[in-house]
This record gives C-alpha cells, sequence and structure tokens, in this order.
C-alpha cells in the first residue's frame, strides 16, 4: 500500500485524480484496472483550529482553574 498527497481536478462534471506513473508501475497498476482508493481529506490549520471554537474561555477562569489545581 502506497500512501500519497495529490489534488482533486475538475473532470467533467466529476473531480478526477491522476496517480502518478511511477506509483502506478511500483504497484503493478494497468490501463482498465480496478483499484481500491481510500480518501482522507487533509484539513487546514483554519478548519482545525475552527473546529475548536466553541471551546473558548477566558483567560482568568483557566488561570483560576490552574491556580486550584485542576
Amino acid at each position: 500500500m502506497v500512501e500519497l498527497e495529490c489534488v482533486a481536478k475538475k473532470w467533467g462534471s466529476s473531480l478526477g485524480i491522476v496517480i502518478p506513473k511511477e506509483i502506478a508501475k511500483k504497484e503493478h497498476i494497468t490501463e482498465n484496472e480496478k483499484v481500491v482508493i481510500e480518501i482522507k481529506k487533509k484539513h487546514t490549520a483554519r478548519e482545525f483550529f475552527g473546529l475548536l471554537a466553541g471551546w473558548r474561555r477566558p483567560a482568568q477562569e483557566i488561570k483560576d482553574e490552574m491556580r486550584k489545581g485542576w
């Protein structure tokens, strides 16, 4: 199994991903051969930290909690 990072491109009304020639050769993938692809979206820092937006607390509240020893 090989992991690679690629960019999805518009291909008609769909999105397409190109498998680089070197990886196709290494994995013995030929034209019209079925392959299984696992998709994991790479999140940007903005997306990741946006998930934490609801966790905001005032700094004073956090300091008071630390003084109590949690």
